[in-house]
This record gives C-alpha cells, structure tokens and sequence, in this order.
C-alpha cells in the first residue's frame, strides 16, 4: 500500500486454453519480478481434478466454488498490498468478472497458441490429470478478453522469454509494475 492508502499491487493473471503455457510463462514472470507465484489448478477441489482426469470436461457448478477460492487467495493478496502472478484458465468472461469483482489488482494476460500447436503440446505432455481430449472443449468455451477488460492477449508461439518479454510491454503500456520489495 502507498502512504496515502491506495494500493498498488498487481495481480496477473496467466490464462488461456491448456497446453498454452500458462504455467511456464506464468512462473518466469514471477520469477523475473520477484512476485509470488501460484498455480490456479492446485485450487480445485479434488472432483473436479477427478473429473478432468476421467475425461469429462467441467461445467459452471464445478467451475464456480475453484473461481471462488481463487478470488480469497487473490483478496489476501491485496489487502497486504502483494503483488502476485498466478495460473487460471478464466476461459468465459464471467469467469473473469468473478475474479475482477471488487479487485482492482487483478489484469489478465491470455496466452494465444495455434489449436493445432496446442493438440501436439497437450499430446506429448506427461504427468498432468487435464488428458488432450478436453482441449475441443476447452477452445469451444473460450471466450477472449473483450476491450473493457484489463489485460492483453499475448502469442504464447515464442520461447518462453519472448513470450514473457511480450507480456511485460503489455502489462507496462496498461499499468506500472514494479519487482517486489518484500523479502
């Protein structure tokens, strides 16, 4: 918070389709900014990682109640002034709206990629519970970031570096940013 109350953290959110490359990006710019960093997927609740893992894609009533403890993590955030960087699909516009509502902090970064790009990545990825199968979902839900709505849609078919190079310009035209000073 500045001396005369307001506050000036920054949270960006890192969202798009899976396989976009959310999380890489995601912790570059944290790491870059010395920001606190947080995967949006450690937040859902354990049927909804069941769910994906068994090939169903989520509907609004799973979606709601994650976007929900997204939203107090975000408003713990910004009450101690912290600026962070965290994952989260925020696919509809409504989804975003629930975690703008009432923060101001918050500006969205949407990672774009090729679906065809995005088939091969999800394919040759190991080890996570979201299977190749639900991408068609996921880019059928997807609604981009609309120009009332603060943040950038940024390419994600770059090397990791130019991508949060790119990301960086956006976020520094739109609102000053600064590295953390906590320690």
């Amino acid at each position: 918070m500045q001396v005369d109350g307001t506050n000036t953290a920054t949270t960006v959110v890192v969202m798009g389709v899976s396989g976009s490359g959310k999380t890489t990006v995601a912790e570059r710019l944290a790491e870059r900014l010395e920001w606190e960093f947080a995967e949006g997927d450690e937040f859902h609740p354990r049927a909804n990682v069941e769910k994906m893992a068994a090939g169903q894609p989520l509907d609004d009533d799973d979606r709601w109640p994650w976007l929900r403890i997204i939203g107090g993590w975000i408003d713990q955030r910004e009450a101690t002034g912290r600026s962070v960087v965290l994952t989260c699909s925020a696919l509809k516009r409504s989804y975003r709206d629930l975690l703008r509502e009432g923060r101001p902090s918050v500006w969205f970064a949407h990672v774009t990629v090729d679906a065809e790009v995005l088939r091969t990545r999800l394919e040759g990825r190991k080890g996570h519970y979201m299977p190749a199968s639900l991408l068609e979902s996921q880019l059928a839900t997807l609604e981009p970031l609309q120009p009332d709505e603060a943040g950038a849609e940024i390419s994600g078919a770059g090397s990791p570096d130019a991508v949060v190079d790119g990301l960086l310009t956006a976020l520094g035209g739109d609102r000053p940013y600064r590295p953390s000073t906590d320690v």
